[in-house]
């Protein structure tokens, strides 16, 4: 096996010895030493049984601390094989020195190891998962549809458990900390390589990190329409409501009495928010609820555009939210803060455009990811 010192060491001295003999100018001869041919299939055999072991360390079954989360509140097990995977590197460094070429089967393993980690995170934490996938799944009309969709909205609020914030946090600690280290060596092998072909190193690596950012973003903006759908549960926090009822009252203090309710809800929820997230993932999806309730505002302007009798609930409304979301973020996180993530979103931005200059209402569905 490869990994042991005595291998490593006879694959180095008999490439060292390989090319003393072409410095010494002494001509190769049929069945003379030829260190990459003699050892190319320990190669593929190691990288092949190192693959085998890491992708069994990631079955359901033998994936350990469940429930367990780490200082930066994710689960030990990515930390874990990513330890793993950055010590199979260090022990594979003195092959890729030699022939920097096997960059690429080494690559293709690895993906496969993180597409595993990928998917045994969600079989872990499938139970938190589903109800965010019913989010996603495609409105489709009908009796099927309509049970579904009656079952899904006639429980209690919907409230982000503490595993669905381990995984979310997880999956920006891969994005951000984990794989760019992995993706950095590999890149930094294959640029040796005299000629790659039609691939690049780092593509497959790639694919991998497309498909966990995707993720990541739809189960975030799932996390964001169970909170914007816990808004609409009441009529006295349902913000469509409020600005409706607002239309006949003359006095400000009257309008934010109505949004009191709605208020109260919202920093609750970005108070228990913050209990699960680390900083960032709770950054984002703040804003993301911050700018979903935005398009709300602003869809519900659009459809009466002529009823100028709303604009001032609407922009009461706008006021109060942009406090609520604004405040509550910096009293939790305090100079953590960047100044950016304390201005208001894109909707909030396209509403006040709306009520001032009364322009063309843009359509737009984006979150702030």
């Amino acid at each position: 096996m490869l990994t042991s010192q005595p291998v490593a060491d006879v694959v180095i001295a008999t490439a060292d010895f390989e090319k003393d003999l072409t410095s010494w100018n002494i001509c190769p001869v049929k069945g003379g030493v030829d260190a990459k041919e003699l050892f190319h299939l320990y190669i593929i055999l190691w990288i092949q049984d190192k693959r085998l072991a890491l992708l069994e360390s990631c079955k359901l079954d033998k994936v350990k601390w469940s429930g367990v989360r780490t200082q930066h509140m994710t689960t030990p097990f990515v930390d874990d094989m990513y330890d793993r995977l950055k010590d199979t590197l260090i022990e594979y460094d003195v092959i890729i020195c030699r022939w920097p070429e096997y960059t690429f089967v080494l690559e293709n393993a690895i993906a496969d190891i993180e597409k595993a980690v990928i998917e045994a995170l969600e079989k872990q934490y499938a139970d938190v998962l589903a109800p965010l996938k019913e989010s996603l799944t495609p409105m489709k009309f009908g009796l099927k549809y309509v049970q579904k969709f009656a079952k899904r909205n006639s429980g209690l609020p919907y409230s982000v458990p503490d595993d669905l914030g381990i995984l979310l946090n997880t999956m920006k600690r891969l994005l951000e900390v984990l794989r760019p280290k992995i993706e950095l060596q590999l890149k930094s092998w294959g640029s040796c390589i005299p000629d790659g072909g039609n691939a690049a190193p780092g593509e497959r690596l790639s694919e991998v990190t497309v498909t966990l950012r995707a993720k990541f973003r739809n189960y975030q903006q799932a996390v964001v329409e169970k909170l914007v759908e816990n808004t609409r549960a009441q009529s006295t926090t349902k913000l469509k409501k409020i600005i409706q009822d607002s239309k006949d009252s003359a006095m400000e203090s009257d309008i934010r009495s109505r949004m009191q309710p709605l208020r109260d809800l919202l920093i609750q929820t970005i108070n228990e928010l913050h209990k699960v997230f680390e900083v960032h993932v709770f950054v984002a999806v703040c804003r993301g609820f911050w700018n979903r309730m935005g398009q709300d505002v602003l869809k519900f302007l659009e459809n009466r555009r002529e009823n100028r009798a709303l604009y001032k609930g609407a922009r009461v409304t706008i006021a109060v939210l942009d406090d609520t979301f604004a405040s509550q973020m910096q009293q939790l996180l305090g100079n953590v803060l960047q100044e950016k993530e304390l201005e208001p979103p894109r909707s909030i931005m396209e509403v006040r455009s709306v009520l001032c200059k009364d322009a063309p209402v843009q359509k737009d569905s984006s979150f702030y990811y």
